[in-house]
């Protein structure tokens, strides 16, 4: 799916750029003209957009198959980690994707998470100068991300894809979940090339370019008005990929929120291919039986955990809530990060003396924890924040 997700947007981005201007100037009106006076134009616009948003939500949940069936350690662990690059590429390619429309919505979207940029101790300026080539988002951001976009990180993708897939090979195919094998299968965790991978494969590109291209014809691709700096649009949020991000600011102090809450994720999500694991489990959903009971255990807990944190938060320490005095103190100081800290390290002991988890067991519950505490703090970023990023309901924004 995400090779093919990945042709879809080299196909229409390349049909784009014929048409394409990238200068504050002219791209939006380009826009316009693709649309609206360009044969087909409006549909190719409509499959890049969607393409683009699908291939970040695919990659993820590859990422995340890979990871629940164990797949990334032992001779995969190269693998593992140039996914990662993969990952990393693709959400790159979304973020400068994003502000090259050039209306209300990409402008301040890319404003914000640049903005989050300064927060990162010693380097955050810098990095936020050399990103958007400068002290404001203008032409020469337009020209940093254009090359970034169209020229950079697809040749950069294609060279580490060629590599993954080389890898794949390598190491003896693809890992496959034994609860999904169908037909004979070719030792104990493999299943044969052809037909079972490859008539699978031309049946699920063609049902990926169909969904692409009815999304593209019922929906389009959303156009703003035009880029005003002058003019912030309330609320004004980061792509949905980033806005767990934004979110995580609402209830963390900044350094926590932007810098070191994602470094040690990195660092987790990195390293974790390089502990002690059982490699014998890999192929199976969850690893064990006992570990498919605490991949639940960890989902619900982190569900209602962030939820209370977030109504907290919100009604009771939160501006207008029962005890405003408190918020600076709750908001700028360290107990977010305390709770969070002594949190995560009693999920942990619990595992280890009340489910006798083993590293295996233990080390999966943790990333369901974290992953699902991201995908909580994401939707309700992106489905229940309106005006004044105040908690509504998502029909009420």
């Amino acid at each position: 799916m995400s090779l093919v997700l990945f042709l879809i947007l080299l196909a229409t981005g390349l049909l784009m750029i014929f048409v394409y201007e990238p200068s504050p100037e002219r791209a939006y009106q380009s826009i316009l003209f693709m649309q609206d006076e360009t044969l087909f134009g409006r549909l190719v616009r409509g499959a890049h957009y969607w393409g683009a948003n699908l291939l970040i939500a695919v990659a993820v949940l590859h990422l995340l198959r890979v990871f629940l069936t164990g797949a990334f350690h032992g001779q995969r662990r190269s693998n593992w980690l140039i996914g990662l690059g993969m990952m990393f590429l693709i959400m790159l390619s979304g973020f400068t994707g994003y502000l090259l429309p050039w209306d209300q919505i990409s402008y301040w979207a890319i404003t914000i998470c640049t903005e989050m940029l300064g927060y990162v101790p010693v380097v955050g300026q810098s990095l936020q100068r050399l990103i958007i080539g400068g002290t404001d988002i203008g032409a020469a951001t337009m020209l940093n991300f254009y090359a970034l976009h169209t020229v950079v990180v697809p040749l950069l993708l294609i060279v580490l894809m060629t590599w993954h897939f080389w890898r794949v090979r390598l190491a003896g195919g693809v890992v496959v979940p034994r609860s999904f094998k169908n037909g004979p299968p070719v030792g104990d965790a493999y299943v044969p090339f052809q037909p079972a991978l490859v008539q699978r494969e031309k049946a699920l590109a063609l049902i990926v370019v169909a969904v692409v291209i009815v999304a593209a014809i019922l929906f389009g691709a959303p156009l703003d008005q035009p880029a005003n700096p002058g003019l912030s649009p309330n609320p004004a949020k980061a792509p949905w990929y980033f806005v767990g991000l934004q979110e995580l600011l609402l209830h963390f102090h900044p350094l926590f929120a932007v810098f070191v809450i994602p470094l040690l994720a990195v660092f987790a999500i990195v390293g974790v291919s390089y502990l002690p694991l059982d490699a014998t489990l890999s192929g199976n959903w969850f690893l064990t039986q006992k570990g498919r009971r605490l991949a639940a255990v960890a989902a619900v807990t982190s569900v209602l955990f962030i939820t209370m944190w977030v109504l907290i938060d919100e009604l009771v320490v939160g501006p207008g809530g029962w005890l405003p005095g408190s918020a600076p103190v709750v908001s700028d100081g360290l107990l977010p990060s305390t709770v969070l800290a002594v949190g995560v390290l009693t999920f942990y002991l619990s595992l280890k003396k009340y489910f006798a988890a083993s590293a295996s067991e233990a080390v999966q519950a943790l990333f369901v924890l974290f992953a699902v505490s991201f995908a909580v703090f994401t939707v309700i970023g992106a489905w229940f924040r309106g005006a004044g990023m105040a908690l509504m309901w998502p029909w009420q924004i």
